[in-house]
């Protein structure tokens, strides 16, 4: 989605797709067709910072980042850095709670200032990495794979386990958009992406229902 095929009215509080002729409500968070806008041309990202952080009716579904408690230093990096701009716009993150891509990606919520869950599979909070802001303790061990994946709007896996590849498979199940980075599993289905940068403009684009997966 080309950032000259949106415009952004903040004072009316209308987005527009120029492409469609139809303008986004963030109250009722649909499309309909509305006529052309006195705005500025934004990207979806720019749209989705918009939405969460000045629209007054921001996304409150996560979106769900997946990946490897025993990690290389190439995923942590990418998870933090993911974690920081998914945290730059506003959108809430949920993960497994614990180390590894998980630690990472909490700390680059943090560090933006944003807000990340963790769904931990045992029964004690404690398990939870320091950067996790909610921590929930499920106490219903892997099983937890389930909840994580049910959770995001969309998913992201940065990097690819045993674990991974099961929240890679129910996030599908579930009819989520999986994004894959750093060599996530190559399941049918998982749109893979090189970059942070690409992986962020394609979360956003699902979080303002322009692309298949999000009404």
């Amino acid at each position: 989605m080309s950032a000259k095929m949106l415009t952004l009215d903040e004072r009316q509080g209308v987005l527009r797709d120029e492409a469609s002729g139809r303008c986004y409500g963030p109250a009722r968070r649909e499309w309909s067709p509305g006529p052309p806008v006195q705005g500025v041309p934004v990207s979806p990202r720019a749209a989705v910072a918009w939405l969460q952080q000045r629209s007054g009716h921001p996304l409150r579904e996560p979106v769900a980042v997946i990946g490897p408690g025993q990690a290389s230093e190439l995923q942590l990096s990418v998870a933090r850095d993911l974690g920081a701009a998914l945290g730059s716009v506003g959108l809430r993150v949920v993960c497994g709670g614990r180390g590894g891509v998980m630690e990472a990606v909490a700390r680059g919520v943090t560090e933006a200032g944003g807000i990340s869950i963790g769904l931990l599979p045992g029964p004690d909070a404690v398990e939870a990495n320091r950067y996790i802001t909610v921590a929930l303790a499920t106490g219903i061990g892997e099983a937890r794979n389930a909840i994580v994946a049910r959770a995001g709007f969309c998913l992201v896996a940065v990097g690819d386990s045993y674990g991974t590849l099961s929240e890679v498979a129910l996030g599908l199940q579930f009819g989520r958009p999986v994004i894959g980075l750093c060599d996530a599993a190559q399941v049918a289905g998982v749109v893979h992406v090189e970059t942070v940068e690409e992986a962020v403009d394609r979360v956003a684009a699902v979080a303002l229902g322009l692309t298949a997966g999000r009404a």
